[in-house]
């Protein structure tokens, strides 16, 4: 395991006793929602210049736009007044180094059959163009029967050498 929980919680403590901000609006402010991958190397609020309670951020492997990810999607803009969608993806991806067949050995080698059934029937959604991949997400929401075209919807890269985001058209 990684850090131990109690210092993760120790962590939190000390962060809770400086906490001032528990009366912020439930609605993000900026009435933006932002599908952004999981990379650690990404903080996505501040790299957008934006705050806690600024944004709704949805996070996954890939910043990929998947049925979960348009079920936020939907709830962002339907129940709380998100009128804008960031699909953000990054350099140096770790989806880029990989295949679903890949990723299906290495569950088979690892954690054996059961698994590797789960996996057999699972699209990982790895990628092999950052530029493609971003713009077939913008499409998928955009084709989205949830989200109404009435949303505004960008891509980005975001450079975790630089902290740039660049647009995607």
């Amino acid at each position: 395991m990684g850090v131990p929980l109690n210092e993760l919680l120790a962590g939190n403590q000390h962060y809770a006793e400086g906490f001032t901000q528990g009366e912020l609006a439930l609605p993000p402010a900026s009435k933006v929602a932002a599908v952004v991958c999981m990379d650690a190397r990404i903080d996505p609020l501040p790299a957008l210049g934006l705050h806690l309670g600024d944004a709704h951020v949805i996070r996954n492997a890939g910043g990929r736009v998947t049925d979960d990810a348009l079920r936020s999607l939907a709830i962002s803009e339907r129940l709380l007044g998100t009128d804008a969608v960031l699909v953000i993806h990054h350099t140096d991806c770790g989806m880029l180094t990989f295949s679903n067949e890949q990723i299906r050995e290495k569950i088979h080698a690892e954690l054996g059959d059961t698994a590797y059934q789960v996996a057999e029937h699972t699209d990982f959604l790895p990628f092999g163009d950052l530029a493609q991949s971003v713009r077939d997400d913008v499409a998928a929401v955009k084709a989205s029967p949830l989200i109404p075209n009435t949303i505004a919807v960008y891509g980005l890269i975001y450079d975790v050498h630089t902290g740039k985001l660049s647009q995607v058209e």
